[in-house]
């Protein structure tokens, strides 16, 4: 379907058909569809450098329109010289060799078609220009004078079929020793449909008296092969499903890459909010990025009738997006259109792109579709920083997740309303507390867990899905509160039900199902996450098979092993179960935990009995017998070293000190080791922070500070510590340390004795 603004207006017409694509077929029907499909794509990526819309591909004919008749020969000169190239590279008959028609006229829209002179007259151009030529008319020809390096070949005047006067043809070349011209600068003019101010009165009478005549369609087949519904991987959903393919950076800075992916990221989630609509998540749209797919295989393997793909073009702070939606059933354009502008107007660009995506579809808006844009800024530089900061948050390593915080505090700082930058930064702080890498943006675990509960808090003045969907994790890990888990969990759903993360957070097999659908190429925590709800279940067969898919995406997640090995030991397949544990326990050793044992799981005093979402709490015992039957077996039992009294606390096979011989040992340059989980940052010089409640204080990591047979002082806040320090000394022993030493008043009584403190920050393993 073409733009109804194109109706009744002065127009640049080009017409390209593939030369002999009738002898191609019956070569090879499937490779001669392919060879031109892929042709056509790539004429109409060129099409849109050079400022132009492709409006119909039928067979193998391309018609697209310009604004300047510079560029329209431009576009097609430069397309013409890669497919000679191309083609010269093709080992076989089937060479898809393009001849182009230009001309200029009035063209009108009837019936959801474009017609006119202009369109009927590029036709008839295009079929007198030879294999891999170009022609255009006389009118077009004289607005080329002196502008561009190319050299003209009169064809003379031709009878041109419908036309009763004959019209001046010309052939046109690039000259000797030139190169292709190079696309216009985008302007800052938007979507104008005046009139070329350049042609002269007598050319336009010439050409406007055929207005009327009816545009001759002879190819019947569609150049996009159609999406076949007996093959769609998932049945098409009840409403209109459309996948947003990544838009294609067209501009000349490859570093502009991140704006075309928050360009394509901006549009899915305003579709998505859409309640009409079921709209593929972005993380299974991005895995096409830079390949060279067709929209039957993008609708087939994600289950969706329709497909949006598009351009965006970036000069300065000038933007031009193409965009055009695609029926994958029928292959038929439903929908095309370029948005020309600044900075300032990219939103309403998007905006008019998701109405236009609304009307094609005939998709009923009701009720609240949370589209109202009071998330954003109107700065493009707070914009710009977050896109780039959201582009490293994709990529979710400690490393990109430090510089990705970096920009959205830069855009906070730009606009300190920011609320979609607010929501970014909560995020990414989150991921940072909750994967264990504060000390990779330089802060301490207590540190980064502060932050991140104050930027969620902040974030929640104006809540979006992200928002409620960190706070229902963070309500589970941390505070273990099912029922408000669950409740942000529906928030999410509510402001964007499109979104797998809102349904993923709900916690059930159904819910991760639909979290599945949303995102056909979802990552493999999706089926550890699946798996471990089947484990609860006590369906184990059916967790021991989806975890193993997980395992066999992901071998590096620990955790998907310890829940394996459980559903393994469940089963009594104890070979496999032993596997599973001692994967886990390479990788626990390679990040510098602990080995696995029954303590790890269940312990409300470890993180990792704390890890586990939402309607899965309570109930441990399965998993811990899972584990037994697997070959885990308990820690030696440290708790039995401890006695505590009303007021003391005594640790068999330890030494407790006060302060003066704290202060003596330091002197010697004992090591002293920090274990309190309430930790505020003060330290004794130069001692090391292990968190005892966080994976952090364990065998591998005190073997690194300090040998068996050496001495070492390990303590915590002060005599009001009753667990933290008792435990983690009672541990030390049990790991066969000789010389371990309790330093009961902690920092509080060395801070009482006057004795010198620091603050420490490192982005070492641990704190020195």
């Amino acid at each position: 379907m073409v733009r109804d603004h194109l109706s009744g207006k002065l127009a640049v017409i080009l017409h390209a058909d593939v030369a002999g694509s009738t002898q191609m077929v019956q070569q090879d029907e499937h490779l001669a569809h392919e060879r031109i499909q892929d042709t056509f794509r790539r004429f109409s990526s060129t099409i849109n450098e050079y400022s132009g819309l492709v409006l119909e591909l039928r067979g193998d004919a391309l018609l697209a329109e310009f604004e300047r008749p510079s560029d329209a020969v431009s576009a097609a000169l430069a397309f013409q010289s890669g497919q000679s190239e191309f083609v010269l590279s093709l080992n076989d008959d089937l060479k898809p060799v393009v001849r182009v028609g230009i001309a200029m006229g009035e063209v009108v829209v009837a019936d959801n078609t474009i017609t006119g002179a202009g369109v009927v007259m590029a036709q008839r151009v295009e079929q007198l220009a030879d294999a891999g030529s170009l022609c255009i008319t006389a009118a077009v020809r004289e607005s080329l004078s002196g502008r561009l390096s190319v050299e003209f070949e009169s064809l003379g005047q031709q009878d041109l079929k419908g036309f009763e006067e004959p019209v001046g043809v010309y052939k046109v070349g690039l000259a000797e020793n030139t190169e292709v011209p190079l696309p216009a600068p985008v302007e800052v003019s938007r979507k104008t449909s005046s009139p070329w101010k350049y042609i002269g009165a007598l050319t336009i009478a010439a050409l406007v008296f055929t207005v009327g005549i009816v545009y001759w369609v002879s190819k019947e087949e569609s150049l996009e092969e159609t999406a076949s519904i007996e093959r769609m991987a998932f049945p098409l959903p009840d409403k209109p499903s459309i996948a947003v393919l990544p838009f294609t950076n067209m501009s000349n800075d490859t570093e502009q890459e991140f704006f075309a992916d928050g360009m394509t990221e901006d549009l899915i989630t305003d579709i998505s909010k859409i309640a009409g609509l079921f709209v593929i998540a972005r993380n299974s749209v991005f895995t096409y990025k830079g390949k060279p797919v067709k929209v039957r295989q993008v609708a087939e393997e994600l289950g969706v009738r329709y497909v949006l793909e598009g351009s965006v073009r970036r000069s300065g702070d000038q933007v031009r997006i193409n965009a055009q939606l695609i029926d994958a059933t029928t292959g038929g354009h439903l929908w095309a259109d370029r948005y020309d502008g600044s900075l300032n107007d990219v939103f309403a660009m998007q905006d008019s792109i998701s109405q236009e995506i609304v009307s094609a579809l005939a998709v009923t808006i009701t009720g609240q579709n949370n589209n109202d844009r009071q998330d954003e800024t109107e700065l493009p530089d707070a914009y710009d920083a977050f896109l780039r900061g959201w582009e490293r948050y994709r990529l979710g390593t400690p490393e990109d997740l430090a510089n990705a915080k970096t920009f959205f505090e830069q855009a906070i700082e730009l606009d300190p309303n920011y609320a979609r930058a607010h929501s970014a930064l909560a995020a990414a702080y989150w991921t940072i507390s909750l994967n264990g890498w504060s000390r990779n943006i330089d802060l301490l675990p207590f540190e980064a867990r502060e932050i991140s509960r104050l930027t969620i808090r902040k974030a929640m003045e104006q809540p979006s899905a992200l928002t409620h969907q960190i706070a229902s994790e963070r309500a589970a890990y941390f505070y273990r509160r099912a029922d408000r888990a669950l409740a942000e969990a529906k928030l999410a759903i509510a402001l964007d039900a499109n979104d797998p993360a809102g349904h993923l957070a709900m916690a059930t097999a159904e819910s991760v199902h639909t979290a599945m659908r949303f995102d056909p190429h979802y990552p493999a925590f999706y089926l550890t996450r699946l798996g471990m709800i089947q484990f609860t279940l006590e369906q184990y067969d059916k967790a021991a098979d989806t975890l193993q898919k997980a395992a066999n995406r992901n071998p590096d997640d620990d955790w998907t092993f310890v829940y394996l090995a459980a559903a393994y030991g469940q089963l009594g397949d104890k070979e496999k179960a032993l596997k599973a544990v001692d994967r886990a326990n390479a990788l626990r050793a390679k990040s510098g935990w602990g080995a696995l044992t029954l303590q790890t799981v269940g312990s409300h005093s470890t993180a990792a009995g704390r890890r586990y979402y939402f309607k899965w709490f309570g109930d441990y015992k399965p998993m811990r017998e899972g584990l037994l039957k697997a070959g885990v077996t308990s820690e030696v039992n440290w708790s039995a070293l401890i006695n505590r009294g009303e007021s003391n606390v005594d640790i068999k096979g330890t030494k407790k000190i006060d302060v003066e011989t704290a202060k003596a040992m330091h002197e010697r340059g004992v090591p002293f080791v920090n274990v309190d989980f309430k930790w505020q940052g003060d330290r004794i010089p130069g001692d090391f922070y292990l968190e005892n409640w966080s994976y952090e204080f364990n065998e591998s990591r005190l073997s690194e500070i300090v040998g068996k047979t050496q001495e070492v002082v390990i303590y915590s806040r002060g005599s009001d510590d009753f667990r933290e320090a008792p435990e983690a000394v009672a541990r030390a022993v049990t790991w066969g340390y000789e010389k371990v030493y309790y330093f009961r008043e902690g920092l509080n009584g060395w801070k009482a004795a006057g004795y010198p403190v620091e603050k420490a920050k490192s982005n070492s393993l641990f704190t020195r």
